[in-house]
């Protein structure tokens, strides 16, 4: 076989590979789309210690000496810090139940 007639049938054999691998990919079932899954609505759940947090953030320096921000400081460290309140204490996230 001379130079021209291999190289023809290496051409011919990676155009048969690539429809082979297209006509695969084809056939093959899609996931589920993305727009689907947003179309569920979200689980929100109300948290006050958020809205506490929020309004502190938004009174700037008032914020900073105001005591019912303080303790919601607090607490969103022990949240975020895995620890338990201290026994007696009452955090906003966790209102005392009577």
């Amino acid at each position: 076989m001379d130079g021209k007639t291999l190289a023809r049938i290496g051409a011919v054999a990676f155009v048969a590979l690539a429809i082979t691998a297209t006509a695969i990919d084809m056939n093959r079932s899609d996931p589920i789309p993305d727009s689907a899954l947003s179309k569920q609505p979200s689980i929100v759940r109300h948290n006050p210690l958020d809205e506490q947090l929020t309004r502190c953030s938004q009174s700037g320096e008032v914020g900073a000496s105001d005591p019912q921000c303080l303790k919601a400081w607090a607490d969103n460290r022990r949240r975020f810090l895995g620890q338990l309140p201290a026994p007696g204490e009452v955090s906003p996230a966790r209102p005392e139940v009577r």
